[in-house]
């Protein structure tokens, strides 16, 4: 199990979106389409996105047990979505890229 320490240093390196940036982005119709609904309506990683913006609005001494949790869960997709690979062209207007943005990483950043 990781440290809150080495979440911490994973997180500030791959979530590279500022809570503006998500925030604005999580408000397009591309975020809406892409990721799993699970019948819910909203994909995992649009409601992930959200809980983002929260997460990075405080203090790293103020973040809770489930903000830590959340936090490696974060992480454990960006790592997992990254080593598929992207597209092999028009990468900016990929799923590929859109999922990854849902959860706070663009990867052309």
């Amino acid at each position: 199990m990781k440290t809150h320490d080495e979440i911490w240093n994973e997180w500030k390196d791959l979530v590279n979106m500022t809570p503006s940036a998500l925030k604005k982005w999580l408000e397009t119709e591309e975020s809406r389409k892409v990721g799993d609904t699970r019948g819910n309506g909203e994909s995992t990683g649009h409601k992930s996105g959200h809980r983002i913006i929260g997460i990075k609005e405080k203090k790293k001494a103020d973040l809770s047990e489930g903000d830590w949790a959340h936090m490696a869960k974060v992480i454990g997709y960006i790592k997992r979505h990254k080593a598929q690979g992207g597209p092999g062209k028009d990468m900016e207007h990929s799923d590929w890229r859109y999922s990854l943005m849902n959860w706070g990483h663009d990867p052309k950043s």
